[in-house]
């Protein structure tokens, strides 16, 4: 009986979460969830099930290599069939590009430049052979140079390389001729460094916003309001993006992490939701705002799934 009315508690809860959702929302999927989701049409049906219940409709959907298989070059049908279903769902989904396994924070060097390009070429390969109903809506990359470890002594020229990079890979996807927004994750501290980059000096979040169709913006805090909160980080990012008609996706933080502040792991779905709405009060009527990310699946799905058995932390 208790786990008869958990249950229909949870459902109330996931219920009422779906119906206050207003702006798009999007999550993250990284290596090992993408692959039992394009692997398994039961899992499929089931995390469906689930990010739809949550207001989620964008999957960012890992599609590279992962463990000595690409599924995506090897067994283009499993995401075909995948893609197909997100579609019928009238939910979407970007290729993910970048790993942790792979450590693709090292492609912004450019001695693994061709690396990166034929990450990209492997998901413009894929959109050219699949039907239009089983192709990604986008692309979205997670390659972050303040990752590696020579940051601290050649920040500037990393960050020159970074933008060497989607320069490239926007080239590469123009030539392609296809028509597939390609977003980059930053941090929202990017905009507090000035770099001159092909005779320009702005901040460098600008000269990202410049060369790709959208951002995901790393906005990671755990509050909306006041000072060091979501809606001053992302405030000068919104108001370039809306000047020069590119959009920005707010990112949250749900994992784990010891500095409180940057993640919402230790606050409930109530004050998730209360601080998304907050924020989305303050950015809606700028034409760039394109939603929320959360990342990431395993970390959201098992901080929902807490709540529900043992209640708020």
């Amino acid at each position: 009986m208790k786990h008869a009315l958990l249950l229909a508690a949870a459902l109330l809860a996931t219920l009422g979460a779906a119906s206050a959702v207003a702006a798009d929302r999007a999550i993250w999927t990284w290596e090992r969830e993408s692959y039992a989701m394009v692997g398994d049409a039961d899992v499929t049906r089931e995390a469906l099930r689930f990010l739809r219940s949550k207001g989620i409709r964008t999957v960012y959907l890992y599609a590279d290599a992962y463990r000595g298989r690409s599924l995506i070059e090897r067994q283009p049908e499993l995401y075909r069939e995948f893609l197909a279903r997100v579609h019928r769902r009238k939910m979407s989904a970007h290729a993910l590009l970048g790993s942790y396994y792979l450590h693709t924070e090292e492609y912004v060097l450019p001695e693994k430049r061709a690396e990166a390009l034929h990450m990209l070429q492997g998901v413009l390969a894929y959109n050219t052979a699949a039907a239009p109903n089983e192709r990604f809506d986008g692309v979205s990359l997670d390659i972050e140079p303040h990752m590696l470890k020579q940051w601290a002594e050649r920040k500037t020229e990393l960050l020159q390389e970074f933008l060497d990079l989607g320069q490239a890979l926007m080239t590469l996807k123009r030539d392609s001729g296809q028509e597939l927004p390609i977003g980059a994750a930053i941090p929202f501290w990017f905009d507090g460094i000035t770099l001159d980059w092909q005779g320009r000096q702005r901040p460098v979040s600008e000269h990202v916003l410049d060369l790709y169709d959208y951002v995901v913006l790393m906005d990671y805090r755990d509050r909306a309001e006041g000072p060091d909160g979501m809606i001053e980080h992302a405030a000068s990012e919104l108001e370039y993006a809306g000047a020069h008609g590119r959009k920005v996706v707010i990112g949250v933080e749900m994992t784990r992490n010891e500095v409180r502040k940057v993640t919402f792991f230790h606050r409930t779905e109530a004050e998730l939701e209360r601080e998304l709405k907050l924020a989305e009060r303050a950015f809606r009527r700028n034409p760039a705002f394109g939603g929320f990310a959360l990342h990431h699946y395993r970390s959201y799905r098992t901080w929902i799934e807490d709540q529900t058995l043992s209640g708020p932390r």
